[in-house]
């Protein structure tokens, strides 16, 4: 069997307390012929010593400082040092399983070009995890197992930032770590899903994700709310937007409202939908509410569900699937 190289791109800052574990689990699996790149992001602490002391012991191990300041220029400096036939992602903090490059080379070889091979993640933490982070696992892990992460690429991010790999070519076809757009996680995910790379299931546990208070995607500000519903919006306008069909807006919580309006500043129409009695019938940015029903008076419309609530959720599928209705093609939950 073909051995091909694995680049993992590591951007890594002050995070000396996980580094050893992280690295102890890149040198402890069953696939061996990797690289590492990582990247120093100006640590204050002792993280590049200590990456550096590993880089001496072991010369698949490279390590320098960052061109720029942050992930995306971190990325960007790792992958043009890298030589690998397929490339991917680690996070500095977290946990390979020993077996994570094997099952995931071999997925790659079996299928070939244009696919990615993600696996399932465990998220661990010494506080414990949240009821939130806990739904997340369960279902990332159930769309993983089936590769039908694609069909809720606009819920959350539908494949983990350190959990994929990819051909060299079909990332570079992607843009690789190019656009400064934040979350760039979830930026890549949309261009994974743009130029066609199809997902390979996987119902193996292969990454363990930690959580703690001072995590990145937690403190930074190119991970809240707002960076999410921009990413989303700009990519359905891109890529399933259909001009000809009504738009629909479902809900008017904060997302709703962002994205009425984001809408209404590019000057695109839409219906604005709710089952609030309470908002039935008043405008925003003025714009007015109207009861759900009318959307079956609407010519086969295409609708943006921005409502949180997983039971009210649940009833709005219903809906639509009997009113003949799809997802990823008719709705879209953006939450």
């Amino acid at each position: 069997m073909l051995h091909p190289k694995v680049s993992i791109c590591i951007p890594f800052k002050d995070t000396a307390h996980f580094l050893p574990e992280c690295l102890d689990s890149i040198l402890n699996q069953t696939y061996q012929n990797w690289e590492v790149l990582a990247v120093n992001d100006h640590s204050s602490d002792s993280s590049f010593e200590l990456l550096k002391s590993y880089a001496e012991k072991d010369n698949r191990i490279n390590v320098c400082t960052n061109k720029g300041a942050g992930i995306i220029p971190a990325l960007q400096t790792a992958y043009s040092k890298s030589s690998g036939e397929f490339i991917t992602r680690m996070d500095s903090d977290d946990i390979m399983k020993p077996h994570r490059l094997e099952v995931m080379v071999k997925s790659l070889l079996e299928y070939g070009k244009g696919h990615v091979a993600v696996g399932q993640v465990n998220y661990f933490s010494d506080l414990g995890i949240s009821d939130g982070y806990e739904r997340y696992e369960i279902w990332l892990n159930e769309l993983t197992s089936q590769g039908a992460n694609y069909t809720e690429i606009y819920k959350e991010c539908v494949i983990p930032s350190p959990c994929w790999m990819a051909y060299r070519d079909d990332f570079e076809a992607c843009n690789g770590f190019q656009p400064n757009r934040y979350p760039e996680d979830y930026d890549l995910t949309f261009r994974f899903y743009e130029k066609g790379l199809q997902i390979i299931p996987c119902k193996e546990v292969l990454h363990l994700w930690r959580d703690y208070d001072t995590r990145t995607s937690r403190t930074h500000e190119h991970y809240a709310q707002n960076y999410f519903l921009d990413i989303k919006l700009h990519y359905f306008l891109k890529l399933d937007f259909d001009k000809n069909r009504p738009l629909v807006i479902w809900g008017a919580g904060f997302k709703g409202k962002t994205i009425a309006k984001k809408l209404k500043k590019q000057k695109i129409d839409f219906t604005w939908l709710c089952n609030n009695p309470n908002k039935i019938g008043k405008k925003i940015y003025g714009k007015k509410l109207v009861h759900f029903k009318k959307l079956m008076e609407l010519q086969h419309p295409q609708s943006i569900i921005t409502v949180a609530n997983e039971a009210s959720q649940q009833e709005i599928r219903a809906y639509f699937k009997k009113n003949g209705q799809r997802p990823a093609t008719d709705y879209f939950f953006f939450c």
